[in-house]
């Protein structure tokens, strides 16, 4: 089990590290909130633009050689 555990915080370390590296996002404008007096203008929401990285993905066929398993179970004592 602990070696799942740490394989998992890893992979995630990993997803994390790439996720923070493979998107660039700038904002474009600033965000405004609405003025409240007798009356009501409205907001203005920011802007965003964002570059994220590409990734190319495909497929492959590979021939892999699993080793066999015997598992014998303990007899049962007749006692």
């Amino acid at each position: 089990m602990k070696i799942a555990s740490i394989i998992a915080v890893v992979v995630a370390a990993v997803a994390i590290g790439f996720g923070v590296y493979m998107v660039d996002i700038d904002q474009t404008q600033e965000a405004n909130l609405p003025d409240v007096d007798l009356s009501v203008e409205g907001g203005n929401l920011p802007e965003f633009s964002a570059e994220v990285g590409d990734i190319e993905t495909g497929t492959e066929t590979i021939t892999m050689e699993v080793p066999t398993i015997d598992f014998e179970s303990p007899e049962e004592d007749d006692s």
